[in-house]
């Protein structure tokens, strides 16, 4: 769900074929498997409602937000929910290879040649400004095709409720309405921007256009009004309850977005305190807002403090620049766990990230434009302690307990404190495992996503009495 490194995000496989990617493949066994070794629930199938999910991707290996709609259905169809899922037909491999059980529930929205237009159109352009323009345009496009698919979902399947998890963004509209169900959107997760003293981060170009998308988001949601008319809107948190356009914002129920695969994610086993050196890692795409060039400047600086190694996993558009970044340090490894070193591992499956996990000592987000963060979940229920930006994200699941978050004032004191974070968990095992422990019990508590199907569920019965009180026991028109 972290993405877990993915080369190009989901927008540079759209309209790409992936069948025999080994990489796919393994992401698709990882998530076979997860579902395989759930324990079910205890409610019986017969009082679940009947759900569709309707989300632009439902896939392991485009990770992120995409990952939502794969583990809803996997969990609800664990439990033998009648559920169905209406996706883009570009995660159809995946799919069919995850669930080949399910494919009558798993529709499809063909690529067009618009679809395919646009997405040539946006490998053009920064990866940020192609989300809000041609992205944004495409999954239009598809939320066309799946409203006439789920309405006639709703009437042959006798569809209970409708839900959308993706796409996360608060302010982007949607198209769901009048399906003959209630709709159910989000969780959502965004209002984010950059930290003001690393708004130069963005392009100029990319801030305007945001800027403008976000001032229009009223407007956008008026035009096409499936959140308004939505029976049930969910946020993430206040901030992304603050984002909602025309108001929204003041009937939205909290639910945490992210969750974790306990099945995937298991605690590393006990390792010898003198173990050296402590092995810190990164996890996500190498690109400029997740920061790795603070990371790598301050554990350039920490080295000298204990022995110590990074492993970056992940590929990106910035991998080039930051490989000669640590070699301009004499910190480029030639290989992994290299004392004073920094080893770029590359794209890594979910499968493959969770077992480099179980080997590392903690994990580092430095991210400074992270709305989500769903890694900080996954290396909590690894057992390792976290240091992450206190931006965004990572304030939603850390805190003095559970890892250690460095403020962002300035670029300066970023990597400075980044740096002493590294020394004071690479000096201190039990500090370390105090964090780790603690962090393993609050995602097991917590963000487990048994537990967050849980909560889904009765979110969608609240939703199924509202429609019927609203409708007077009627289908909406």
């Amino acid at each position: 769900m972290s993405g877990i490194g993915s080369r190009e995000g989901a927008r540079s496989r759209a309209a790409e074929g992936e069948a025999g990617d080994p990489a796919a493949v393994a992401a698709s066994g990882m998530a076979a498997s997860a579902a395989e070794s759930v324990p079910q629930a205890a409610a019986p199938a017969g009082n679940l409602p009947r759900v569709l999910i309707v989300a632009e991707h439902a896939s392991a290996r485009f990770g992120g937000e995409a990952v939502l709609a794969l583990h809803y259905f996997r969990v609800l169809r664990r439990r033998g929910a009648e559920a169905w899922l209406l996706v883009h037909e570009r995660t159809r491999d995946e799919l069919e290879r995850v669930f080949p059980d399910e494919r009558a529930r798993i529709r499809y929205v063909a690529d067009t040649r618009a679809h395919v237009a646009l997405w040539r159109l946006g490998r053009m352009l920064p990866d940020r400004l192609s989300a809000f323009t041609t992205g944004f345009a495409m999954r239009v496009l598809t939320q066309r095709d799946q409203l006439r698919q789920a309405r006639e979902l709703v009437a042959e399947q006798g569809i209970d409720v409708v839900h959308q998890p993706m796409p996360v963004s608060p302010k982007e509209p949607s198209l769901l309405r009048r399906v003959g169900a209630p709709v159910v959107i989000g969780p959502m997760n965004g209002g984010m921007s950059f930290p003001p003293a690393f708004t130069g981060r963005q392009g100029r170009l990319t801030r305007w256009v945001i800027g403008l998308g976000r001032a229009g988001a009223d407007l956008a949601n008026r035009l096409a009004p499936g959140k308004p008319e939505a029976e049930l809107l969910l946020v993430a948190n206040e901030r992304t309850r603050r984002a909602l356009p025309l108001g929204l914002g003041a009937g939205a129920r909290l639910l945490v977005e992210n969750g974790v695969d306990l099945a995937l994610w298991r605690p590393r086993p006990p390792r010898a305190v003198a173990a050296a050196p402590v092995r810190f890692a990164f996890v996500g795409r190498l690109v400029d807002w997740k920061a790795v060039d603070c990371l790598i400047d301050a554990f350039v600086r920490a080295r000298g403090r204990a022995p110590m190694s990074l492993t970056v996993i992940g590929d990106g558009e910035q991998r080039a620049a930051l490989e000669a970044q640590a070699r301009r340090h004499d910190a480029l490894a030639g290989a992994e766990g290299e004392v004073g070193r920094v080893h770029f591992a590359g794209w890594m499956s979910q499968a493959a990230c969770a077992e480099r996990l179980v080997e590392a000592d903690a994990l580092v987000l430095p991210s400074l434009h992270e709305c989500g963060g769903a890694v900080v979940l996954e290396a909590m229920a690894v057992g390792l302690p976290v240091i992450a930006s206190a931006w965004g994200g990572p304030l939603d699941y850390l805190d003095e307990e559970t890892g250690v978050l460095v403020p962002v004032q300035s670029p300066e004191r970023f990597v400075s404190g980044l740096a002493d974070a590294l020394g004071r968990l690479a000096g201190d095992a039990a500090l370390r495992e105090r964090l780790g422990r603690a962090g393993r019990r609050r995602v097991v508590k917590e963000f487990d996503w048994e537990v967050k199907v849980d909560r889904m569920l009765g979110l969608y019965a609240e939703a199924v009495r509202s429609f019927a009180r609203r409708s007077g026991g009627g289908a909406a028109a």
